[in-house]
């Protein structure tokens, strides 16, 4: 019933899936107005952390309405991870922090990092046993990608190296990193690992698109949590959507299916205009959020007829001002258009070959030369 993490219950056992550009601290208050869970940080470099770079610095910082401050950290080198984790706790920064292993960027995975990561056992195992070491009794999670093809998959030793740490849950994304976002996440992969770590909290991530979505993931694999990334995307309500579903399915209870979020245009016009405004807070210029605000405007009005010449006016808008005269033309009583608005956004991509470092898949342990090509894999970029 929820999950726990060191002293924080979380009822609602959804996890908002860092993204780099959207989860920043106005989208996290705008779906936390919708649904309980626990809302995360975009991913944050640790060197950048170290070296206390104003926007390191801007991403890890939290609305006083936040429970759980959750920050995702990304890193390469177990002295630059214990250090940026030493300073989120003594400086009293964050409540939890989660490790990221699945970013499937070949800048990144070229170099090591990301869902590459995992395959160097030995890195992977110092990494996380510094972090949890470093965090005392902030509580550490993982988050990881199956490996990084089919024929190269870490997720178990991994998941069973972190348990081993001491970390209190492991999310699984169900695709390598050289599924990149594409096809079908692999929900058997993730019931694997639960069946395989019966004594840590595991979570499930991947294709899900709806509260529906969730539960059957919960009853297929038997985790103890969702994390949900693409598919609230231009979708704050789902939240409300997954507290309502999941709550139920946990005690036994039917799910009044009149309860699913259905919002009319206007309902989404008003969730555009509000996260417009977070932005604004957040990013204390005006001018920036609603620059920023731009790229979700597809995803807000995704199968609702809004005319190409309206959204590209709002791709423009340079004031709150502007937003709600544009949005104010709208027909408010145009109802939801059901599967038009549904299913897959963001991004999405082909499957590709995952580029590595030279000569990283003949052996499972870190050699010196590989550790010079580490040095270049910090970079600030989003995770998966």
């Amino acid at each position: 019933m929820g999950l726990r993490y060191g002293k924080h219950d979380i009822k609602v056992p959804v996890v908002l899936a860092p993204m780099a550009g959207i989860t920043n601290t106005a989208y996290r208050r705008l779906c936390q107005e919708y649904g309980g869970g626990l809302y995360v940080s975009e991913m944050v470099t640790s060197r950048a952390l170290v070296e206390r770079t104003p926007e390191s610095m801007r991403l890890i910082g939290h609305h006083p309405s936040e429970k759980i401050r959750s920050v995702q950290l990304y890193g390469v080198d177990p002295k630059t991870i214990g250090e940026a984790v030493t300073m989120l706790v003594a400086e009293d920064r964050a409540d939890h922090i989660d490790l990221n292993f699945g970013c499937p960027v070949p800048k990144v995975t070229r170099k090591g990092g990301g869902a590459a990561l995992p395959w160097k056992s030995d890195l992977f195992e110092s990494i996380v046993n510094t972090a949890v070491k470093s965090a005392g009794d902030i509580p550490v999670t993982v988050k990881m990608r199956k490996g990084i093809d089919d024929q190269h998959l870490t997720f178990l030793d991994a998941g069973k190296a972190a348990r081993d740490a001491g970390v209190a849950a492991v999310a699984l994304h169900g695709r390598t990193a050289a599924d990149y976002y594409s096809g079908v996440a692999d929900w058997d992969a993730i019931a694997e690992l639960r069946n395989a770590l019966p004594d840590v909290q595991v979570l499930g991530n991947g294709d899900i698109w709806s509260a529906a979505d969730a539960v059957r993931m919960m009853q297929q694999t038997g985790v103890d949590g969702v994390v949900v990334g693409r598919g609230c995307l231009g979708r704050p309500w789902l939240f409300g959507d997954l507290e309502r579903a999941i709550s139920a399915y946990l005690e036994n209870q039917p799910l009044d299916a009149s309860e699913t979020a259905m919002p009319s245009l206007g309902e989404v016009a008003d969730a555009y205009y509000r996260h417009a405004e977070l932005l604004v807070e957040f990013f204390e210029s005006e001018e920036r959020a609603c620059r920023d605000i731009r790229k979700h405007v597809a995803w807000y009005f995704k199968g609702y007829p809004v005319g190409g010449e309206l959204r590209a006016a709002l791709a423009l808008a340079n004031s709150l001002q502007e937003i709600q005269d544009l949005i104010g033309t709208l027909d408010r009583n145009i109802p939801y258009p059901g599967e038009a608005a549904e299913g897959p956004r963001g991004r999405l991509g082909s499957a590709k070959s995952c580029t590595l470092p030279e000569n990283w898949l003949n052996s499972r342990d870190l050699n010196f030369e590989q550790k010079t090509v580490l040095l270049d894999a910090e970079l600030s970029v989003s995770g998966g």
